[in-house]
This record gives C-alpha cells, sequence and structure tokens, in this order.
C-alpha cells in the first residue's frame, strides 16, 4: 500500500511520476505517460493499482515536507493530459508490459480462455487469436452473418482486458465528417468555434479499444477519414473542420475492432474498398450449431421448457443447413438474435407457436401464397408442435397436411 502521511508531513509537490493501471491477465502493470512499462515501486501494491483501476484512476507519486515520497490516486484526465504533450511518442507497444515474451504467450495460451464469457459461444482458437490481436495493438474486423454474436466477442474482449472503450455504430451515422472529426459552431459571447468529436478523444486515449460497429454499413466517406487513422505507418486524423487543420496522433496501444456484414443477402451494406480491409486482420464468427444454440438459449432462460428451446435450436439450424443447398426454399437463416427473441417469447408465457409467429415468421417472404417462403416456415416450425395441445390449426388451417410432400431436404 502507499506509504501512510503522519499529519507532519505535508505535501509540498508532487514527482514528475504518474502512471496509468491496466490489467493484463490476473496481474496489472503501470505505464508512463510515454507508454512505457513502469519500474517496479516498492510504494504501490497491487491492490491500490486495483483500487485505481476500477476506480478509472491514474497513479502519481507525491513527496511531503519530510522527504517521503506516497502515491496518490488522481484523476485519469491527469495522466491523459500529459500523455497527450507529447507530440511523438517512440516506445514500446503495450505487450511490452508484459515482463517477458513468455508471460505474454502463457497469457493467450493459457490465461486468455478463462476471460472468456459463457455467453460467447466462440471456439478456442478465434478468441485467442482476438486477445493476441488486440494485446499486439491490430486493428480487428469481426465479419459473419447478423446476429452471430461479433459485437458481443467485442464487448467481452473490452471487459477481458479491462481497458477504457468506446463505442461508434457507424451504421447509423448520417453525418461522418462530425461523427468522426467534429463540427464547427457559433456562440454569440465566443463567436465561431470548433469542438471536436467523441472519437478523437477515443484515439487520444492510451490503450484504449474503440469499437467501430457496422463498419460496412458507414457511408464512403467515412471509409475516407479512417483510412490514416487506420494505417499502420500514419496512424494520425487530420482536424481540417478545425483552423489550421491540426494533426491529431493516435495514441498508443489503441486498438481499433470493426464489425461487419459482408455478403449479398444485407441490402444496406456497401462493398468494401479493399484499402479498408487490408487494414485489418479478420475474425469470421461462425454461426452456432443446434447443440450449441439450445446451450445459449438455455444459458439465458434457464426456467424455460427445455422442449421449446431445443425446438427452436433444431429449427434455426435447419434453416442453416437448407441455405447452403441449391433447391433452398428459403433465401435467409434464422440469426441466433431473432431465437433469442423467440425463446424470450416463451419464458414470458407465449406458446413456441405464438413465438415462431411473432419473432420468426416476419422475416420470411409470404410472395407465392402455399409455395412461398412462409409457407415453408410454418410447415417447418408445425412439425415441433406437440399435437395434443391442438395449436397447430390454429395457425396452419390454410397449409396443407402433408409437410413431408413439400419440405424437400
Amino acid at each position: 500500500m502507499a506509504t501512510k502521511l503522519k499529519k507532519s508531513d505535508v505535501i509540498v509537490g508532487f514527482t514528475n511520476e504518474i502512471y496509468q493501471v491496466i490489467q493484463l491477465g490476473r496481474s496489472f502493470a503501470m505505464l508512463t505517460v510515454d507508454n512505457k512499462p513502469a519500474s517496479k515501486l516498492a510504494g504501490v501494491s497491487k491492490a491500490r493499482m486495483k483500487q485505481a483501476l476500477d476506480e478509472n484512476k491514474a497513479i502519481r507519486g507525491y513527496v511531503s515536507k519530510s522527504g517521503k515520497t506516497t502515491y496518490k490516486l488522481v484523476e485519469i484526465d491527469e495522466f491523459r493530459n500529459l500523455a497527450h504533450q507529447t507530440p511523438e511518442i517512440k516506445s514500446e507497444s503495450v505487450h511490452e508490459a508484459f515482463e517477458t515474451h513468455e508471460a505474454l504467450k502463457s497469457f493467450i495460451h493459457n490465461d486468455g480462455y478463462s476471460y472468456k464469457p459463457k455467453g460467447l459461444f466462440m471456439d478456442e482458437l478465434k478468441w485467442k487469436y482476438l486477445l493476441r490481436s488486440a494485446v499486439r495493438g491490430k486493428n480487428i474486423m469481426m465479419t459473419g452473418p447478423t446476429g452471430c454474436g461479433k459485437t458481443l466477442a467485442a464487448q467481452s474482449l473490452v471487459k477481458s482486458l479491462n481497458r477504457p472503450d468506446f463505442y461508434f455504430n457507424l451504421g447509423a451515422t448520417q453525418d461522418p465528417r462530425a461523427t468522426l472529426i467534429g463540427n464547427t459552431h457559433f456562440d454569440k459571447t465566443k463567436g465561431t468555434f470548433f469542438s471536436e468529436s467523441a472519437f478523437v478523444k477515443a484515439i487520444k486515449t492510451p490503450n484504449s479499444i474503440v469499437l467501430l460497429d457496422e463498419l460496412s454499413r458507414a457511408h464512403p466517406e467515412a471509409w475516407n477519414i479512417l483510412m490514416t487513422v487506420l494505417d499502420a505507418g500514419q496512424r494520425y486524423l487530420r482536424l481540417d473542420e478545425a483552423e489550421g487543420s491540426p494533426i491529431v496522433k493516435v495514441a498508443e496501444g489503441v486498438t481499433f475492432i470493426a464489425t461487419a456484414n459482408i455478403g449479398n443477402e444485407y441490402t444496406s451494406t456497401r462493398i468494401m474498398d479493399r484499402a479498408i480491409l487490408d487494414r485489418f486482420v479478420t475474425i469470421e464468427m461462425s454461426l452456432l450449431d443446434k447443440d450449441s444454440e439450445f446451450d445459449l438459449l438455455k444459458l439465458i432462460y434457464p426456467d424455460t421448457d427445455e422442449y421449446s428451446l431445443n425446438a427452436l435450436a433444431e429449427i434455426a439450424s435447419t434453416t442453416r443447413e437448407l441455405i447452403k443447398t441449391d433447391a433452398s426454399k428459403i433465401s435467409t437463416i434464422i440469426s441466433t438474435r431473432t431465437n433469442v427473441e423467440a425463446a424470450g417469447l416463451v419464458y414470458d408465457g407465449f406458446t413456441l407457436l405464438e413465438a415462431a409467429e411473432i419473432a420468426i415468421l416476419p422475416y420470411f417472404s409470404a410472395d407465392g401464397g402455399l409455395d412461398s417462403e412462409r409457407t415453408f416456415m410454418k410447415q417447418l416450425v408445425q412439425k415441433y408442435i406437440k399435437s395434443e395441445n391442438g395449436e397447430g390449426d390454429k395457425l396452419f388451417n390454410e397449409v396443407e397436411d402433408s409437410t413431408e410432400e413439400t419440405i424437400v431436404w
């Protein structure tokens, strides 16, 4: 713990020592304003470092009248302001906070998987690669179908590393320049002034994780702005809306994680510029298999009827297998996100049939009458309706009785 001062030990000033605490696995490290690992300090305990991390504080050295040095918690902005005054940071990356390369490898391959939350069904290899890419300061692109867990994986990484994090939904951004650079405003007393964006604050924060959600839906101007930010050899943002067009350097240790839906079925997405894609390492998220889907639904809604949860998992799995075939009668799948919503309805007292009608069937076209995707899905769901409850006739009275003749496997 920090040295306990006596009443006579009046603090007369602070030293040049100020540190940001980061968590690396189950241990802690302190970084200086130029992002170098701090030497071990006898006056700072793990408990004090944990307290600083939990309260989002920095640790600063103070000297008392008696000449003793103690370490106190101060606002994190004190650290950030000093860090931002360094025009060019030429230092080792954050992974050097591990004492040795063997310690880094041990964190990735031995300790890292234990940090993956139970609700994230991501295989061990991809989680390790995600963890390693973040520790190495890579830009990471999470790709895969909608509802497969891309954003959850990124958020889980943030929690595992316990770093400052910032979230930007680029798919919902109407004005890329305002979101990524800032705005010019007018005030009667101040006159015209420039206000930098939250994104600028994010990239100034050392060792932060910046999530760029729905990058494939972003306006091309956003991609153009991000080109220099994401480029490993440049890593800067020009504030060309501000007077003098100053340049903001991306702080050391900042990791960018983007999510993207890539494929023809995502009509609101754009074909991404290859130059943008080449600035990322790509981790492809896979859809869950039937057993994993059931395990997830059971984890979220443990008190729900297992028959219904298993039925939902099997129905979703069937759509994911059918979509791969040339003779598929459907053009989309049931995503995990959709299935979680359906399971929530069952948990809240809706029948399996009602949950399917509300949460699943609207995603399938009704064009074509008896030959439509929706009719096909109705018949698929009907197979899982228990015959003794008599519910099948309520929704499927317009559907032919023989599902075997209609469904092509």
